[in-house]
């Protein structure tokens, strides 16, 4: 299939634009995909921000599997799996915020100063980053949405105690590795304007039918075959089917892709935990 690759030249504009925001952080909260922490993982962005603390949000963890609890072991460090749409996780959030700047508040006070720490928030596209900022704010404070790529300035967000900056979802400048590309494109971090769905959703077919074969015999009757045959057994469980008897594959290719995105086919994590382990080790 074509190889993936999407950095817009906004991308490269927003790049810059949170380096020179890097000096007013005190540390960075960096957003996740809990479906596929390592595809969502731009080590780019990590490596830009230094030695300051990171706090590892691993969002829409109500569409991923236990591996993404796993996933805490890991990485290490101050690592919370949230639903951001869910106000409960605030407080995960919150703590995790605290204890990463307890020391520094401590020293702070004890010499009668107290300090609004200032937090960058990051991700690549459409990983929930404004959902987990108006989350903490406690109201609708930036524009969010279901399509790669919709914050695009800089805003400050004011919250007691902190100061967070909302930023640009930014991809890597090239994907090394398309297999986790591919899992960017199934979740719906690249546009899916610049995609071929067809081989998209044949793709993910095949990637879950490796991982999760039982999700598919229940939800299409899938039992094995290639990938094309799997789809033909979409079409048939699902009833798409054009005049004449012809398969309706593209009904069926978006909606395999849609059943993934809204959690359809049950939790799903694509990355395994040493997988991710591996990944950390070598970007972080």
């Amino acid at each position: 299939m074509k190889r993936i690759q999407w950095f817009p030249g906004h991308m490269t504009k927003a790049m810059r634009m949170m380096q020179e925001s890097v000096p007013l952080a005190d540390g960075v909260i960096y957003v996740l995909d809990a479906r596929c922490p390592a595809a969502s993982f731009n080590y780019k962005l990590l490596k830009m921000t230094g030695n300051k603390p990171v706090i590892y949000v691993l969002n829409k963890g109500d569409l991923a599997d236990e591996r993404a609890v796993n996933l805490m072991r890991a990485i290490g460090g101050n690592a919370v799996i949230i639903n951001a749409v869910n106000s409960n996780s605030r407080r995960d959030i919150m703590a995790a915020i605290e204890k990463s700047v307890a020391e520094k508040r401590e020293k702070n006070l004890s010499k009668g100063y107290n300090k609004t720490f200032r937090f960058m928030v990051v991700g690549v596209p459409n990983t929930g980053k404004s959902t987990v900022i108006n989350l903490l704010a406690g109201s609708k404070r930036t524009v969010t949405g279901d399509k790669a790529g919709v914050t695009r300035g800089k805003q400050w967000i004011r919250l007691d105690g902190f100061e967070l900056l909302d930023t640009p979802g930014t991809m890597p400048p090239s994907f090394e590795n398309q297999s986790l590309a591919l899992r960017l494109a199934y979740v719906g971090s690249i546009n899916d304007d610049i995609l071929d769905l067809d081989d998209i959703a044949l793709e993910l077919l095949g990637e879950l039918y490796e991982k999760y074969p039982k999700r598919l015999e229940e939800r299409y009757g899938i039992t094995g075959g290639s990938k094309l045959e799997m789809l033909d057994c979409v079409c048939a469980r699902r009833g798409f089917v054009l005049r004449g008897g012809e398969y309706d594959y593209e009904r069926a290719i978006r909606a395999v892709i849609d059943d993934f995105r809204k959690g359809r086919l049950g939790r799903i994590t694509l990355d395994s935990p040493e997988d991710i382990a591996q990944y950390f080790n070598k970007n972080g």
